[in-house]
């Protein structure tokens, strides 16, 4: 049972990899939960108060020095600690919805999948950063690795730590966000991010829908 089951609020994440449209569909469930008259909390990891931004940099930017796995990991947890403690607890317990760009979900995928650190290890982190704490819904946007990153490099950005890598590293991924999508159906909304924004956002539309349908019950 997530933390925001005991209080009004609702804490949903969005979750792929780069290049499958969340920062969009992020804004486009924003409108939709204020048209039903819910005024969400935005926010991202890694990132969400200014000591996480911090450590967002560092795990983000590229360097000369290398970061090992187990050094990202735990910058990012450390980076999550602050962000639960400071801004999605309390809002949680405002009665606020918050929308969050990744969370928990990232790193098993990243770190775990993508890194090869062991599942274990990040679960023990997880218990450490957000005891207690759990999306209430998981919408996670699919799309094949190809497609994804041939979108990523379309915007003409340089790319951080993460979009340099290889399709290899994020068919690794894919695969551990998949892996997670058939451990947890009830929680995590697997959705086919090929299609349009507009037919994207009717799905997850959809889904938000029945998040609060089931709240009013």
């Amino acid at each position: 049972m997530g933390y925001a089951d005991a209080v009004r609020g609702r804490f949903i994440t969005l979750e792929g990899i780069e290049g499958v449209g969340k920062s969009t569909q992020m804004a486009r469930a924003a409108l939709h939960l204020r048209d039903r008259g819910i005024e969400p909390l935005l926010t991202r990891e890694p990132g969400g108060t200014p000591l996480a931004e911090s450590l967002r940099a560092l795990v983000l930017q590229p360097r000369k020095e290398p970061i090992g796995a187990a050094a990202e990991l735990l910058m990012i947890f450390a980076a999550r600690a602050s962000h639960v403690a400071d801004v999605i607890r309390p809002a949680l317990e405002q009665g606020r919805w918050v929308l969050c760009d990744r969370f928990t979900d990232a790193t098993e995928a990243y770190q775990g999948a993508g890194r090869g650190v062991d599942i274990g290890s990040i679960r023990r982190l997880a218990d450490i950063a957000h005891p207690g704490l759990a999306p209430d819904l998981t919408l996670l946007l699919d799309v094949p690795p190809a497609i994804a990153l041939a979108r990523a490099a379309s915007r003409g950005a340089r790319p951080d730590r993460f979009e340099a890598e290889d399709r290899i590293f994020f068919d690794r991924v894919r695969r551990g966000y998949l892996d997670i999508a058939a451990r947890e159906p009830d929680r995590v909304r697997l959705i086919d991010a090929t299609g349009t924004e507009q037919q994207v956002g009717t799905i997850i539309a959809r889904e938000l829908d029945a998040l609060i349908g089931a709240g009013a019950g």
